[in-house]
Formats: C-alpha cells, structure tokens, sequence
C-alpha cells in the first residue's frame, strides 16, 4: 500500500501548471499604491459571479443528488486542505444553528484534522489514504454523498477519498478550479469553476477560494430549503443561540400572527422556536 500511496502522490503532484497557477495579469504588485492594488484585486473578484454562473447546470446537479440521498436518511461530507478544508468547515458548522438540523447531517473534513483549521499542518493533504480513513470513522455507507473541494483539484488527499469513495459505490462531487482535473474523474457530479489567474500568482485563497465559498453557499441553502427547513423566505429552524437570532424569531412571529412583540416574544420562549411556536398556535 505504501508503494501505491507513493506513486499516486507524486503523479498528483508533478502534474503541469494548471488553470490556477497561471501567471497573474498584473506586474509588480509591489510598486502599486494601496488604493490600485485594492481596486486591481476588486477587478479580479468581480468576474467571480460570473464564472459561477456559467457552471449552475453542474451545480443544480449536484445539489439534486444531494437532495435525494438526503431526503433518504444519508449524509453530506465536505473534505478539502488548506483554504478548501476550512471553508468546507464553515459550511457545515453553520447548517446547525442557521437550519436546525443536527450536527451530524452536514459534516467538514480537513487534512491534518481540527488543528489544521488554525494552523497548516505540513504535508497533511498530501496523504492520499488520509481522508478515506477519516471517513471510515463516520461509517460511511451508500446513503452519504461527498463532496472533495480543492481549487488545484489534484490534493491527495481529497482525490483519493473520492477513488475509494467510487469503488465502495458511494455518491461523490467535487468543486475545482481546474479543467480536467483528476478531483473530477472520481466525482460522479463535478463542478469545475474557472475564474482566471489569480491576483497574486498561485494565491488560490482569493478567487478560488470566493468560488468555493459561493457554491457551497448555493449547495447547502439549496439543499436545506429542499428538505423543508425554510418557509416563505424565513429561516423558522434556526437556533435561537443569541440575543439577535431572538429578535429575529420574534419579528417573524409578529409577521405571521399579526401580534405584537411582547406575546411573540413570549410565545417564541414557550415553544423554543418559531417553527414549533406556529404550528401550536395554529
């Protein structure tokens, strides 16, 4: 195993320079002023959007399987290194508390485990067996999807989790940065977002990363409305954690009712969410 795990790893990681290396469209970054390098970097950011719209067909397929296998009892794993892990992260933690699902619906993965969220741990994503071990932990099963995340789309450690996820017949996606990519030949649902060379040369935390936060942004709220955890435009499941998700609750019960702050408010702490609160007093 140590033989194969060395051979895929330097394949990956010889390959040519990709879409995401290329040189930058700017020269001498350090003899801008701060004011053109800000609105250099804006002019790079502004063709994000748009790139992410021309691959909503990949995406839209992708968030249907989820969909599907979800609405069934499976789960969604996110798995990625680096600026890709901690986003994939960010995604799942805040499912919780904006969708009120439970905690291990929506689950993020980075190489070199919960420590490499603050701190790069070296050589983490270039362990090809990593993540497929992380996820043996979670007892993965058919019924889950996963999603690898990596802007290269050549990490080790997310492209060998989808390889072993295809052979083990267990649903995959990915979200790259790069045309044919190995990432997207183990996922059955790829989405492949060109944004051009980044402003800084190679620096995948901007464009990339903005592309990634964007998608997974549209995966998640999509799936969640799908499986009913919206209603009308209003998030009626999420925690109330804080003072201002109260408010929030409280507001939205006054709209619906028709009732004033005080009784929504009481109300609203009664049932312990405006989902409950409505059905009850409806």
């Amino acid at each position: 195993m140590k033989k194969i795990k060395s051979d895929r790893q330097k394949k990956l990681t010889l390959q040519k320079a990709t879409d995401t290396e290329k040189e930058s469209r700017y020269e001498h970054l350090e003899k801008m002023s701060v004011r053109n390098l800000l609105i250099n970097i804006n002019r790079e950011d502004r063709k994000v959007a748009a790139a992410v719209a021309k691959a909503i067909p990949e995406i839209e397929n992708l968030a249907k399987a989820i969909v599907t296998k979800m609405k069934k009892g499976g789960r969604l794993f996110y798995i990625g290194a680096g600026t890709s892990g901690r986003l994939g992260i960010v995604d799942a933690s805040e499912c919780p508390p904006t969708f009120g699902v439970p905690h291990g619906m929506v689950i993020g993965l980075i190489a070199g485990g919960d420590s490499a969220i603050r701190k790069a741990v070296e050589f983490a994503e270039d362990d090809y067996w990593g993540a497929w071990e992380d996820l043996k932990k979670y007892r993965i099963s058919r019924k889950d999807v996963i999603i690898g995340i990596a802007a290269s789309g050549s990490t080790p450690y997310v492209v060998g989790a989808l390889e072993q996820c295809q052979k083990n017949k267990i649903t995959t996606g990915c979200i790259t940065s790069n045309r044919n990519a190995p990432i997207s030949r183990f996922a059955d649902y790829p989405v492949e977002v060109f944004a051009g060379p980044e402003f800084v040369t190679g620096s995948t935390r901007m464009k990339a990363g903005t592309v990634q936060k964007l998608v997974l942004n549209m995966i998640s709220t999509t799936v969640m409305i799908k499986l009913g955890r919206v209603k009308g435009n209003k998030m009626v499941d999420m925690q109330l954690t804080n003072n201002k998700l109260i408010s929030r609750g409280t507001r939205m019960l006054m709209h619906e009712l028709g009732i004033q702050a005080n009784e929504a408010n009481l109300l609203l702490k009664k049932y312990g969410g405006v989902r409950k609160a409505l059905s009850m007093v409806r």
